[in-house]
């Protein structure tokens, strides 16, 4: 293991990796010997399957011209890799023919796992790019490499990851203990069932409680030099999360980044059936957009969470391009989003030392209803708990300094800077939890037409880190504000909802306005009446769900909007937010120009132009229908 990890750091591009990384690589590595003269792959016609890193011996390198000549000889010796440029860029064929010209020891690491490290490394991705684009200016190397499409990097493995549900896939099974089992033994059952995750069950209830993996046993146990004797209750791992078999993959992969958890029980009619390993899927899905996310929890530094936030478009347009509904690509959207001001966060609380108090860091608006496009910009706040009037200003001061370094570092990343202002980094947005509770009450209490404008977003809040019990607290109370008469707050919460019409003219064409030479309406504007009314709706059924796919099911389900009213307005919602994807992402990508939401109607088909105006009319009716349920005793 040593003398494996000693000669990988001496051999690019692994000299880019850090150590913990490169320990872990080691045991993925497979050693193979060949004789003399061994013919190991063919140009343009074998399959890559491995890294090849010559430990000892050599590769003989080479293009055969039609004559059956060898072109272009190489020799890669001791501390090379070879097959990286032909996973990468040739479809997974040896762009040369190679050959072991002395007895040679290779280490092999298998082709996923490489995948896998370019996608966490983009140094480590540049290494064989850059190599090949400088082979290529080269006109005989050019000559020997067949033609190609231009690599474009597959984000999806497959439609039917979008499209599949879990009780299609072959769960592991579940393997269980007591909490009070010793430790010992519970390592003892791992071993012998040769699985790498049991879970523990409560003494009294019977219920799961955690999970112990060989990562707790050595961190929590052989590291500390725990007593293995002790009841394996006490170094279980949290939290446990569970999701029911008729769920999609990707809600599965999703649910796995949003908790942090690297196991996901499977529920059957109330019962766990068995168990999802985020490894495993995450490896059976090495250029999937979830694969993206898990670069992007990995990445090292500021330049590269910006790297992997500039990618975003490409994954956009690449979705939608394959038929992936919008909704779902808003939820991707927000999840590298929020992966990224997690990492942000973390990163600065370990700058600036630990919180003096517990605190929620929430995201509002777009982000806070996971509805986010490539127009976005920061909206967040900071609630904290109420602290002794002498520790007050303290408190106050590390959580201002607090947010404006997470600010900052968004904004450098990508993620602007908010300009209404609503951030934490402004003294407005972060404060105490009893302070919250009062500016709430007095939005409900004392409700006009520019408080709701100005404040609606802040019912679009969801925790992102932090004592999730603060956010609960703020519920509770918001549940209570919500079972009093607020006649006047939810009159205020529709007029909003009407203040911006669809851009439909008396005679059924575009109403349109000036930008930049051409006649365009605004898609985002066009969309926020169905939000607001969404809300308003929401609000009154006291539903705290944010999303407002969301929250128009929970509506349909208590009876307030009939199917077809659902049907409508979800198609309506989620027809726009594709349009608006699909724009910005062409903007940044074919324009390499600045994504906007407004579109000349004179660009679409005459079928998407009798669907705007269709989607206009189904827009227009439920205004009418929240003026005569909210306004009318106005």
């Amino acid at each position: 293991m040593d003398d494996r990890l000693d000669f990988l750091r001496t051999v690019e591009p692994f000299t880019v990796l850090p150590d913990e990384v490169l320990a872990g690589v080691v045991d993925l590595l497979q050693e193979v010997s060949y004789p003399k003269e061994t013919l190991l792959y063919q140009q343009d016609s074998s399959k890559i399957r491995s890294l090849d890193i010559v430990v000892s011996g050599a590769y003989e390198t080479f293009f055969y011209d039609s004559a059956q000549h060898k072109r272009l000889p190489e020799t890669y010796g001791p501390g090379t890799c070879y097959g990286g440029m032909s996973i990468l860029l040739n479809k997974k064929r040896s762009l040369r023919t190679v050959i072991a010209r002395r007895d040679t020891r290779v280490l092999q690491l298998p082709r996923r796992d490489f995948r896998a490290l370019c996608l966490a490394s983009e140094q480590f991705f540049q290494y064989f790019t850059h190599k090949y684009g400088e082979r290529m200016l080269n006109d005989e190397y050019a000559h020997f490499v067949k033609p190609a499409s231009p690599p474009e990097a597959n984000f999806l493995v497959a439609d039917q990851l979008f499209s599949r549900r879990i009780e299609t896939l072959e769960v592991r099974e579940l393997l269980a203990c007591p909490g009070a089992t010793p430790i010992y033994e519970a390592a003892r059952r791992m071993a012998a069932a040769k699985v790498s995750c049991l879970f523990v069950t409560d003494d009294e209830t019977g219920t799961i409680s955690g999970y112990c993996t060989d990562i707790t046993l050595r961190d929590k146990v052989i590291a500390q030099q725990l007593d293995a004797a002790r009841p394996v209750r006490d170094v279980v791992a949290t939290p446990i999360v569970s999701i029911n078999q008729g769920a999609y993959v990707y809600e599965a992969i999703l649910l796995m980044f949003q908790t942090k958890t690297r196991y996901l029980l499977v529920e059957r009619n109330g019962q766990y059936t068995g168990f999802l390993s985020r490894n495993k899927l995450l490896s059976d899905l090495a250029q999937s957009p979830f694969m993206f996310i898990q670069a992007v929890k990995l990445a090292q530094s500021t330049r590269e969470l910006k790297r992997r936030w500039e990618m975003v478009p490409n994954i956009v347009n690449q979705l939608l391009t394959r038929g992936v509904k919008p909704e779902i690509v808003n939820q991707v959207i927000s999840t590298v989003a929020d992966t990224i001001a997690l990492k942000v966060i973390e990163n600065v609380l370990a700058e600036h030392g630990p919180a003096p108090a517990k605190f929620v860091f929430m995201v509002l608006g777009s982000e806070g209803r996971k509805e986010q496009t490539l127009v976005t910009d920061q909206d967040n706040a900071i609630i904290y708990e109420d602290k002794a009037n002498e520790q007050r200003e303290l408190v106050r001061a590390y959580f201002l300094r607090f947010a404006t370094a997470v600010s900052d570092e968004l904004n450098q990343i990508g993620l602007h800077f908010c300009t209404g202002g609503f951030m934490a980094k402004n003294s407005k947005w972060t404060h105490s939890l009893s302070h919250w509770k009062r500016n709430y009450h007095q939005w409900m209490s004392e409700s006009n037409v520019e408080t709701v404008m100005q404040f609606a977003t802040f019912f679009d809040c969801r925790f992102l880190y932090g004592e999730v019990g603060l956010m609960d607290e703020l519920q509770a109370f918001l549940h209570q504000e919500l079972s009093q008469p607020l006649d006047r707050f939810l009159f205020f919460m529709a007029k909003n909802a009407l203040q911006y019409e669809p851009p439909l003219t008396f005679f059924r064409g575009f109403r349109t306005f000036t930008q930049e030479g051409q006649q365009v309406f605004d898609l985002k504007k066009t969309m926020s009446p169905i939000v607001d009314l969404v809300r308003v709706y929401a609000l009154q059924n006291q539903i705290f769900q944010t999303n407002t796919g969301e929250r128009l099911a929970q509506l349909r389900e208590r009876g307030v909007f009939k199917e077809k009213e659902y049907q409508e307005l979800l198609h309506a919602y989620y027809y726009l937010m594709g349009m608006r994807l699909k724009k910005q992402a062409r903007q940044l990508i074919d324009d390499r120009a600045a994504p906007t939401n407004y579109l000349d109607p004179k660009t679409l088909t005459q079928v998407e132009q009798v669907t705007l105006k269709e989607i206009f009319k189904v827009i227009t009716d439920f205004q009418l229908k929240i003026k005569v349920s909210f306004t009318k005793s106005f």
